[in-house]
């Protein structure tokens, strides 16, 4: 009886150690950044991998993706380029597909900025265009966009944005269409030459 007693208690004893000798690590969802990605001659390159968004005036759903490029032309501001492709659909008639080109200058704000992210607000104006059962029309279009970046590595940071959109076809008679929009993404922050 001894004997058991000594070897349970060796064993407790021998499983106690080698539970403390775990060593778990969780995986990183933030980065330490500071002001580094957003540093003038710095580029940006991502977009967002899915935005969705509601028309006022046909009460219509779309979706998109939205590549985009940018270079920081001083510490916090960055222009570049962007392109969307998507779908619309509508109760009343068939998916549309939407495309366009959106020059865009964003601006990432210090107030509020954390080691880890930044708020930034975008601008942008372009040509959008819409294809219909063969037709296809384009439009004058721009956005207002406001966003938190979180850098989840050095150099990779998740985005949400949120934003007011707005087009009018280059039709006599056409209607001026505008609707808010929200949409995830991330970009991934290249240093420049320096």
């Amino acid at each position: 009886m001894k004997k058991l007693v000594l070897l349970s208690a060796i064993v407790l004893g021998g499983l106690s150690i080698s539970n403390a000798q775990v060593d778990v690590t969780t995986p990183q969802t933030s980065a330490e950044v500071g002001s580094t990605p957003v540093q003038k001659g710095n580029w940006m390159v991502g977009g967002s991998v899915g935005s969705a968004g509601y028309s006022f005036e046909s009460e219509a759903f779309s979706l998109n993706l939205a590549p985009k490029a940018g270079y920081f032309l001083s510490d916090g501001f960055a222009v570049g380029i962007g392109l969307n492709a998507g779908v619309v659909a509508a109760s009343d008639r068939k998916p549309t597909w939407q495309y366009g080109v959106m020059p865009f200058a964003r601006y990432y704000f210090p107030e509020g900025a954390s080691s880890t992210g930044r708020f930034f607000g975008e601008g942008s104006v372009g040509i959008s265009g819409e294809a219909y059962e063969g037709e296809s029309e384009t439009s004058f279009a721009f956005g207002v966009n406001a966003g938190y970046a979180h850098f989840i590595s050095q150099t990779v940071a998740l985005e949400g944005t949120v934003g007011y959109n707005y087009s009018k076809a280059n039709v006599t008679g056409a209607e001026a269409q505008s609707g808010l929009g929200f949409a995830v993404g991330f970009q991934i922050y290249l240093p420049g030459n320096r």
